[in-house]
């Protein structure tokens, strides 16, 4: 998905911790992304199953975000991100 909306941070950083909630938004398996913050920085994320790296970045021209897994549930996954 792209997205040109901005970010809260912490909002953000909660979203990427609740894609584990399987039963809620299907098995991910990966997810990673680029998006943009409220304070002008980029935050860059990957996410597997009980690990989560996540850290400034440079920019994009607008934001990403990708999920991979099985059984997504996708309008929960928007709704989870806001998008």
């Amino acid at each position: 998905m792209e997205t040109p909306k901005k970010f809260d941070e912490t909002e953000l950083r909660h979203a990427i911790d609740e894609l584990g909630e399987f039963d809620v938004y299907g098995d991910v398996l990966r997810a990673k992304g680029i998006l943009p913050l409220t304070d002008g920085r980029w935050l860059h994320f990957d996410y597997v199953p009980d690990e989560v790296d996540v850290r400034y970045g440079g920019a994009d021209y607008t934001g990403r975000l990708c999920v991979i897994g099985c059984n997504l549930k996708t309008d929960a996954l928007k709704e989870l991100f806001g998008i």
